[in-house]
């Protein structure tokens, strides 16, 4: 495989590895079929490419594995749960907590999911889907070939003083974890995302707030990566900052971990 590849064909290359469909704590899962149905034939705006090729996801068939640990600071809540990914193969590595705060340190594929306990069924792979889609926003958009993309110009900083270009990414309103969801993504001149505006749809299989505000900060490159690190702002009126620490990538033809910086 060459280093570099196109928007599309990272697209192809992942349509299977993503059979699950990775979706976030917030969002939603699309099927297999649906995404080799529809994510070739789904426009994006050039912006969305920009922004694809700014994250650097035109070299992730470089990727071999991806570590991180992800935080959330809730009111009444502190969490933690660390991670190891192998794209090509889906195979997840988990250590943290499970719901009664017991530590849970368990190795699964997602291509066995259905034979794995009702703890990584329900709450491990969920939470992974989460924590990852954080990590590489914009590369889960452009594998859930569900979801409609649209560059509405430049418009005010929902946040900060300033402006930025507001980028509407949308689900369908059936389906999935968490259907009807939107995504505001503002982004700025060198096409990273500054802030963003999630709003929670109708009923789905994961509980998600109905409006979160928060920032795309603390950029770090890892490999061929970018990566925002840190998020501040407002889940439902409350305060909420989600980052990430220990962060690392081993590329093909390597042994040795580089680490975001």
């Amino acid at each position: 495989m060459s280093p570099k590849k196109t928007f599309e064909e990272i697209n192809r290359l992942f349509l299977e590895a993503a059979r699950h469909s990775m979706i976030l704590l917030l969002a939603l899962t699309v099927s297999v079929l649906a995404l080799a149905t529809t994510a070739q034939a789904q426009d994006r705006p050039p912006i969305f490419q920009q922004m694809f090729k700014a994250y650097g996801f035109e070299s992730f068939g470089q990727v071999e594995k991806i570590r991180y640990t992800f935080h959330l600071e809730v009111p009444g809540l502190n969490l933690s749960r660390s991670w190891e990914w192998e794209p090509k193969t889906d195979l997840i590595s988990y250590e943290g907590k499970d719901s009664d705060g017991k530590p849970v340190k368990v190795t699964y594929s997602r291509s066995q999911l259905g034979s794995q306990s009702d703890v990584v069924k329900n709450e491990i792979d969920p939470a992974f889907s989460n924590d990852n889609y954080w990590l590489l926003l914009v590369l889960h958009f452009s594998w859930d070939g569900s979801a409609t993309v649209t560059d509405e110009g430049t418009q005010k900083l929902p946040l900060g003083n300033g402006s930025a270009k507001r980028v509407v990414v949308k689900y369908p309103s059936e389906g999935g974890y968490a259907p009807g969801d939107t995504w505001e993504l503002y982004v700025g001149d060198d096409n990273r995302i500054q802030e963003f505006v999630y709003h929670g749809g109708g009923p789905g299989t994961q509980k998600r707030p109905k409006l979160l505000m928060a920032t795309w900060a603390d950029y770090k490159t890892m490999g061929p990566l970018l990566i925002s690190t840190d998020h501040r702002g407002t889940a439902d009126g409350n305060p909420l900052r989600l980052f990430f620490s220990d962060v690392s990538v081993k590329l093909t033809g390597s042994d040795s971990w580089v680490n975001a910086q």
